[in-house]
């Protein structure tokens, strides 16, 4: 029987699917603590260079630890069910990371992450429901091709079946055709968004628009 959905992608993975059996060659843990912050910031580094934009990354281990929400950092026993509570979405912790490792041979050592996805709540106004906005989807190069990807977006889809939520959405850089062409093939079923344009503003031109308010 599975523990209390948690309220939160993270929290719910970390109880009840702490370990994923994965159809890969070997299975992989997610955990999403504070404890991971390195990990992230290296992830999130090492993604800015696969874009090429490795001069855009401004996250420090302070800023990460400011902004995102994370899961407890202790297991949950057997003979204990009721998780503890971890940091709640808020508009200034608006994300969350799931992250993959691969299995250690030393049981006592953890590790670095092979891979990320990190996501936030959004929601569908002709749906009238939620759903997941998955900001980045990064596995480490050596370990491509392993199912590793795949596994992140089915984690993520599966919560937001679970939530009775609409859809799961994310961008890709037109230019990144073997990950266009890994969306629209058979393991994950994505499909491109035809006469949508991404529309952004930041920086100047933010604060701008925002005194406008006033």
């Amino acid at each position: 029987m599975p523990s209390p959905r948690a309220d939160t992608l993270s929290q719910c993975l970390f109880f009840e699917n702490n370990i994923l059996y994965s159809t890969c060659n070997a299975t992989a843990e997610t955990k999403s603590a504070s404890t991971d912050i390195p990990g992230i910031l290296t992830l999130i580094q090492e993604l800015a260079d696969y874009e090429h934009a490795s001069d855009a990354v401004l996250a420090t281990p302070e800023s990460l630890a400011r902004t995102l929400a994370f899961a407890p950092s202790g297991l949950v026993s057997p003979s204990n069910t009721t998780p503890s509570t971890g940091d709640a979405i808020t508009p200034t912790r608006p994300a969350r990371c799931l992250l993959l490792f691969a299995p250690s041979a030393d049981s006592s050592m953890k590790n670095d992450p092979v891979g990320m996805a990190l996501y936030f709540y959004n929601y569908s106004t002709w749906r009238a429901c939620a759903g997941i906005y998955l900001e980045d989807l990064y596995v480490r190069e050596g370990e491509r091709g392993k199912g590793y990807g795949r596994k992140l977006l089915s984690i993520l889809a599966k919560e937001v079946v679970e939530m009775g939520g609409a859809r799961l959405e994310w961008s890709v850089l037109k230019w990144n055709e073997p990950s266009i062409k890994f969306y629209e093939g058979p393991g994950v079923g994505a499909k491109a968004m035809d006469g949508w344009q991404t529309m952004r503003l930041d920086g100047e031109a933010l604060v701008k628009l925002a005194k406008r308010a006033e």
